[in-house]
């Protein structure tokens, strides 16, 4: 075993004996240095474009320093123990993270058809309008960060860390999206975007991408975005990022599968404060995605005439699991979950205040909805699912401010509702789907386990609704903090009608798969364990109350 460990670092040391460092310095450097010593570094990265990176090469940027123009790094391959870094060195003691600024060029940086790459420790921006360079596309997009994939080759392990990203704009300030624009599908002009993955090809592949403790906020759309053919993109992680202030959504999955989206913050998506933003957008939404758990995050102020929630399933998705979230305050709602969708789930989750947005109020064409199942799969198309929703211990609270609406497609097969604490100060009501016409809410639909909720008044749940609880609760959860935006403030104080209520969730009837990752959890969203049946809502009482 020694000597085979022995083997495997000189094998290591070998690889890595030829990396080199090039150093970019504006105050000291030249571009007609060598650039690979701090003594004689480059003043740009021009000089990039003419050297063959290799396993285990750094590009350092001064720290504290501002850089200007685009890095490009097409076809560069690191390894595995050896990846290609992008990131600062220290310079007479300042740490603070250089800035890669746009300029001019359509993105700060370009990674295509690359592998084994890092980027970590930097700032990057671009403020300045690319259209002043005269070069305006209808639709092109300007990117803080693009990794592009156009090859129909596998690509594989892009980490992209501690990084902030902000003011990424396209067009000069004051220019105005007209309402038409922020109705159209994902919009149809030119943006900023903050971190864009993209598979462009026929059979590529892009795998093993980490995006961790990135920041990004001010960007006319999606703050950060991943878009792929079917199974052209897998094995993505995003952890700890905080996203706000982003023109359309904050985290957008098309074609993805097996993610991981978790202790992320994202804030204001949608948001109207810049003239050029999209103006709409969820906290985060998946098309076209399989195996994605959504999981500790919160997600807030979701603004936009159409959509918005917290989170939402839009369709052709399967197995996506959104649990132990806050969601609050989002115009469009807490649950949505389209058609032709399989197997998804909202599980222990808490809701405050969402779907507020009134239908024909600001421009608004969707109702707010707290809760919405939809056949919708795309324009002129037929009305399908979803299939086996699964929606239980949610805790939900709308304030008496809010009228909760609710909508559901007769489309629908399968639907689980249980367990879950709907405290609505107003009574809900029926409404439309809103999805470009043809969507029915009435009818039969087939397997359906709608039981053991609790309602805060026996009228909660909408009468004229083909869908009703067959064995509900009614009473007050006695929530320690109704309004409040922290977990610990729905820890209910009525033991009588929440410790050990709840029914144990069984597969929905016909449903031969139920959710792929198990249908029992063994925490709360607090972390406490759940021992026995369940407690009702997301919260356990066991060990938050004695």
């Amino acid at each position: 075993m020694k000597y085979l460990f022995s083997i495997l670092a000189c094998i290591m040391l070998s690889g890595s004996a030829m990396a080199l460092n090039y150093y970019i310095n504006t105050e000291t450097g030249n571009d007609a240095n060598v650039g690979t010593s701090i003594e004689s570094p480059w003043k740009t990265t021009s000089p990039i474009v003419s050297v063959q990176l290799r396993p285990g090469d750094s590009i350092l940027f001064a720290a504290g320093q501002k850089f200007s123009g685009m890095l490009s790094l097409i076809n560069v391959k690191g390894s595995l123990y050896h990846p290609v870094v992008i990131t600062r060195y220290i310079v007479n003691g300042n740490k603070e993270k250089p800035v890669l600024d746009a300029g001019d060029q359509l993105n700060a940086i370009l990674i295509r058809n690359s592998s084994y790459v890092q980027v970590y420790g930097i700032e990057i921006t671009g403020k300045k309008p690319y259209q002043s360079n005269g070069q305006i596309k209808q639709g092109e997009m300007r990117c803080g960060i693009l990794v592009e994939v156009t090859k129909d080759e596998a690509f594989t392990d892009i980490l992209i860390k501690d990084i902030v990203v902000h003011d990424v704009y396209y067009h000069v300030p004051g220019y105005k999206r007209s309402a038409a624009e922020t109705a159209s599908a994902n919009g149809t002009q030119s943006y900023g975007w903050g971190i864009r993955f993209i598979n462009n090809s026929k059979k590529g592949l892009l795998s093993n991408i980490k995006i961790l403790q990135a920041e990004i906020f001010n960007v006319s759309h999606t703050g950060l975005k991943f878009t792929a053919n079917a199974k052209g993109m897998k094995e993505v992680e995003v952890a700890e990022c905080k996203i706000y202030q982003t023109g359309g959504p904050g985290l957008q999955m098309s074609g993805v599968s097996n993610g991981h989206i978790h202790h992320n913050s994202i804030d204001h998506s949608g948001s109207v404060a810049d003239s050029r933003n999209w103006g709409r957008g969820s906290g985060m939404w998946t098309w076209s995605c399989s195996n994605i758990l959504i999981e500790h995050n919160r997600f807030e102020n979701a603004n936009g005439p159409g959509d918005s929630a917290g989170v939402h399933i839009d369709y052709n998705c399967s197995d996506v699991v959104v649990q132990y979230n806050i969601s609050a305050n989002n115009a469009g709602g807490f649950c949505e979950i389209l058609g032709n969708n399989y197997n998804c789930a909202y599980r222990y989750n808490i809701s405050i205040n969402d779907g507020y947005r009134i239908k024909g109020v600001n421009g608004a064409f969707q109702e707010g909805k707290i809760f919405w199942l939809s056949g919708y799969q795309g324009n002129n198309k037929e009305k399908v699912g979803p299939f086996n929703s699964y929606f239980y211990n949610n805790s939900i609270y709308v304030s008496a401010g809010i009228l909760p609406r609710i909508a559901v497609s007769s489309s629908s097969n399968g639907v689980l509702i249980a367990n879950n604490i709907f405290y609505f100060e107003n009574d809900a009501i029926l409404v439309q789907g809103d999805q470009k016409k043809n969507e029915s809410d009435a009818g039969d639909i087939p397997n359906v386990v709608f039981t053991n909720n609790l309602f805060l008044r026996p009228d909660n749940w909408p009468k004229d609704i083909s869908i009703k609880d067959t064995s509900p609760m009614v009473g007050d959860p006695g929530f320690k903090n109704k309004g409040g935006l922290v977990a610990t403030d729905y820890v209910p104080d009525n033991e009588k009608l929440i410790r050990n209520r709840g029914v144990v969730i069984q597969p929905i009837p016909s449903d031969s798969i139920d959710l792929r990752i198990g249908l029992k959890l063994e925490k709360d969203i607090l972390g406490n364990s759940i021992k026995g049946k369940p407690d009702m809502g997301a919260i356990e009482l066991s060990e938050t109350k004695k």
